[in-house]
């Protein structure tokens, strides 16, 4: 889809050891000396009695998303990105060309909030080492998954959200015509991009398609995510974020594939997930797969 669109501290508890109480002192002939030590006895049961009862003490720690087409490829950096430090809006209706495609996104709900967000970066990109093993059958289209240089983002862990949801059997394998296969460079179908809503804006505006700083798209080869719906999902999504991912890849490559928008196909149905859910759910229920349990097209009307 277009624009859509998953950490706690440990208390540790200290017991509290009192050491008993002893008491000392002499005193004159054998009486005073005995009653001294049964005195002593007494104390040293109590205070064995506080040491070994008292309670241990406890120390706290105490939007919206758019769609969009192909875009060109600004290039990625050799150096990696920093590790995450913490763990897809309406679309635009652009005049799409050949392949130029609007998408939709939802808005993760995670610790992240918009202003922590940068709007902008420097357009160059990390790209994800290693390679997957091919899911589905039917033409093997191989892809990359880059983050932009400098976000608190793990390629490596895009990487692997990106490659669960292509592998899923509810995905764009079910019809048995499209398979998938990351790789880490050389030769690629299409790239998913992880990027600033800056950078988003400026690589699908060459397109022809305006994300307004708040939408993913698809252009050309590109699979484009902003960056604030990875992180922040939509209202309907909030509270499920990664599956608001799924929907932005799901939607985003489902143009990639050819697939165009439709909309809801009637009350508490499942929503496409080609459907821009983001600009509401017209009755429908959150639903973020292309195909259901039986391997059939979740669709709708066709919109423009």
């Amino acid at each position: 889809m277009t624009a859509h669109t998953s950490p706690s501290s440990r208390s540790r508890r200290r017991r509290r050891r009192r050491g008993p109480t002893h008491a000392s002192g002499r005193r004159g002939g054998r009486g005073r000396v005995g009653a001294g030590l049964v005195a002593l006895a007494v104390l040293g049961a109590a205070g064995f009695a506080v040491a070994e009862w008292a309670p241990p003490m406890k120390n706290a720690t105490g939007r919206t998303d758019t769609e969009a087409g192909p875009a060109a490829d600004p290039g990625r950096t050799p150096t990696r990105t920093p590790s995450r430090t913490s763990p897809p809006s309406p679309t635009p209706t652009p005049t799409p060309t050949s392949k130029a495609r609007s998408t939709q996104q939802a808005k993760p709900a995670t610790t992240p909030t918009t202003s922590a967000i940068p709007a902008t970066g420097p357009g160059t990109f990390v790209t994800a080492a290693g390679h997957s093993a091919k899911v589905g059958s039917g033409r093997t289209l191989r892809y990359r998954v880059e983050v932009e240089t400098g976000l608190a983002l793990s390629a490596s862990d895009v990487a692997e959200q990106v490659e669960r949801v292509l592998a899923h059997p509810r995905g764009w394998t079910a019809k048995g015509t499209s398979a998938f296969e990351r790789v880490p460079g050389g030769s690629t179908d299409f790239v998913v991009r992880v990027a600033t809503p800056g950078t988003v804006d400026e690589i699908c505006r060459r397109w022809g398609l305006d994300t307004k700083g708040e939408y993913n798209c698809n252009v050309d080869d590109n699979v484009m995510v902003n960056l604030e719906r990875w992180e922040l999902a939509t209202p309907v999504y909030a509270k499920d974020v990664p599956s608001y991912r799924a929907l932005i890849i799901n939607h985003e490559v489902g143009h990639f594939l050819g697939h165009g928008h439709v909309t809801c196909p009637g009350p508490g149905k499942p929503a496409p997930a080609m459907m821009q859910q983001i600009k509401g759910m017209h009755g429908c229920v959150p639903n973020v797969w292309p195909y259901d349990t039986e391997g059939s097209l979740i669709t709708g009307p066709s919109v423009p």
